[in-house]
C-alpha cells in the first residue's frame, strides 16, 4: 500500500492504494465517485471513460500509480449541474436506455468535440468505435453529438 494525492473534478485527494490498483477502482471505491462504470475491465467497451488531462482515458486498465500530477475529471466533475452540452444533447435526444454505458458514451463524446468541434459522421464513427453500447442507441448517440457541436 503507498499514499497518493490525485488531483480529481478539481481537488487533490489523497487516497491509500496499492500502486497497481486501477483508478477506476479508487474513483469508486476510495473517493465514493460511482459514476464511472465497470464494463469489461480490459479496455474494450468505453464504460470506464475518464478524462485525464481533458483526453478520453479507460480508467479500468490506468493504474494509480501512473496519475500523479495529473487531472482526471469524472462524469461527476463534468458539471456541477449536469448542464454541459453533451449532457444536455443527451437528454434532447433521449439517448440512455439502460444508461450503464453512458457516462464513459458522454466522456468520449465531450473529448471528441473538445479535438474536433466539428466532427463529420465519420469523425464520430470513428472516435466513438471504443464504446459499447448494448441496447444499440448509436444513431442517437451520434445525433446528440452532432447538436451538442452546435452550441
Amino acid at each position: 500500500m503507498a499514499n497518493f494525492n490525485i488531483k480529481v473534478n478539481g481537488k487533490v485527494r489523497q487516497v491509500e492504494a496499492d500502486p497497481a490498483t486501477p483508478i477506476l477502482w479508487v474513483l469508486r471505491d476510495h473517493l465514493d465517485l460511482p459514476g464511472t462504470k465497470y464494463g469489461c475491465g480490459v479496455a474494450q467497451c468505453g464504460a470506464c471513460t475518464v478524462h485525464l488531462n481533458g483526453n478520453a482515458v479507460r480508467s479500468c486498465q490506468l493504474p494509480v500509480s501512473a496519475v500523479a500530477n495529473q487531472e482526471i475529471t469524472t462524469i461527476e466533475g463534468l458539471s456541477a449541474k449536469g448542464d454541459h452540452p453533451v449532457q444536455k444533447a443527451w437528454l434532447e435526444h433521449d439517448v440512455a436506455q439502460c444508461g450503464y454505458c453512458q457516462a464513459g458514451q458522454i466522456m468520449s463524446a465531450v473529448s471528441l468535440l473538445k479535438n474536433k468541434p466539428k466532427p463529420t459522421d465519420e469523425d464520430i464513427n470513428a472516435f466513438m468505435s471504443g464504446n459499447i453500447c448494448r441496447c444499440g442507441t448509436y444513431t442517437r448517440i451520434k445525433a446528440a453529438i452532432l447538436d451538442a457541436a452546435k452550441s
